[in-house]
């Protein structure tokens, strides 16, 4: 979708020096002893606690036993998990509006990720609206209309406790009037159970359809990677209560344990579309693999 510049390759990399220095580092040290069963139980536990989770860790083990180049067995598995066909795919819009929703609790860089999307949409020359849906929190409401102004985007809001359908209401409403291309709607990411989270989403989604009868198009969940293992269940959670179309993965600058985005899609099969790689309306990306792999296991 967006083209991909040397600078962001180069990017993604530094980003993932951490994983690379921890995880890396560990592997070819292991590979200098002889590859023995001791060896093997070493690596599974140490792709354990990158956070590949104990059956895909074990999976890895197996290619490596069967192989006579270890580094290459792990690469070579890791790149089928990720060129896989998704579970999930998007919708192609039906008319001149895509709609997008992200979803995702708090403290997750989910506002932000909004607005850093939007602008990846105004660079490829997409008229772009954020809908300030997230109105259970004061502060998401005052960020992403300060994301839009930096970024020369309309914003459609509303006041904290109001009802998020109605500002995705009024957003989509406004977009189609105005001639936009993309909304991207920021949803709440604090409601007190399963309940509440099913049935707000539902609603936003049924008000979407009211005014772009084959939206949303996208369902993207924000996920803090540093979390490990408790990204995994979020995503299942969510993904309970609507079918996400895509992953995005904040973070990932400050997170030793990158396999989270390996473990998430074998078991998921949702796609990984972008990544945050820092503080920077610039670090965030989208997702590519290989860079990813190399910094896994290189």
């Amino acid at each position: 979708m967006f083209g991909f510049l040397k600078s962001g390759l180069n990017k993604i990399r530094k980003a993932f020096s951490r994983t690379r220095s921890v995880l890396g580092d560990r592997i070819r040290d292991l590979f200098r002893s002889p590859l023995d069963e001791e060896t093997l139980e070493e690596l599974e536990q140490i792709l354990y606690e990158a956070d590949l989770g104990s059956t895909l860790a074990l999976e890895f083990v197996e290619h490596v036993r069967k192989s006579d180049n270890p580094i290459r067995a792990m690469k070579n598995h890791a790149e089928e998990i990720l060129h896989k066909s998704p579970y999930v795919q998007g919708k192609k819009p039906k008319g001149p509006l895509k709609v997008i929703l992200v979803v995702g609790v708090n403290g997750s860089g989910k506002t932000t990720s909004c607005a850093k999307l939007a602008r990846l949409y105004k660079q490829e020359g997409k008229k772009v609206m954020l809908a300030a849906g997230d109105t259970f929190r004061a502060a998401a409401i005052e960020q992403l209309s300060t994301w839009a102004d930096r970024l020369k985007l309309d914003c459609i809001k509303g006041s904290q406790g109001g009802d998020p359908s109605a500002i995705i209401f009024d957003a989509l409403t406004a977009a189609k009037a105005r001639g936009h291309d993309v909304v991207i709607a920021d949803t709440a990411g604090r409601l007190q159970s399963k309940t509440d989270l099913m049935n707000e989403l539902a609603k936003i989604k049924r008000v979407t359809e009211k005014v772009v009868p084959d939206a949303p198009h996208e369902i993207y969940l924000v996920l803090d990677a540093s979390t490990g293992q408790n990204a995994l269940d979020q995503a299942k959670i969510f993904n309970e209560f609507t079918p996400l179309t895509g992953l995005v993965l904040t973070k990932l600058d400050g997170s030793a344990k990158g396999g989270i985005i390996l473990s998430i899609y074998h078991q998921m099969g949702i796609p990984i579309r972008y990544i945050g790689i820092g503080e920077g309306a610039e670090d965030f990306l989208p997702f590519a693999p290989e860079p990813y792999v190399d910094a896994l296991f290189t």
